[in-house]
């Protein structure tokens, strides 16, 4: 049975939250070694780096947190269901 065009694909959508969650980590990571570096060698390349991976992680909260909102009512259906 094929899925109806009105409904998101749910595994596609899962897998992309566990990829984005994933992304988030390595971010952060990257993000806190630049901190670490600016706070012993300050300058305008580090900032910038730093500017860069700040904005890209606030866009990869912001997908997570529209897939967690989208994902939410089947998830508690489903624990409903269980």
């Amino acid at each position: 049975m094929a899925a109806s065009p009105d409904l998101p694909d749910l595994e596609a959508l899962m897998i992309e939250l566990v990829q984005l969650e994933q992304r988030e980590r390595e971010l952060s990571g990257l993000r806190g070694k630049l901190h670490v570096r600016l706070d012993g060698f300050p300058n305008e390349v580090t900032e910038r780096q730093e500017r860069q991976l700040s904005g890209e992680r606030r866009d990869v909260h912001r997908r997570i947190d529209e897939l967690r909102a989208k994902l939410a009512p089947i998830r508690l259906r489903l624990e409903k269901d269980a």
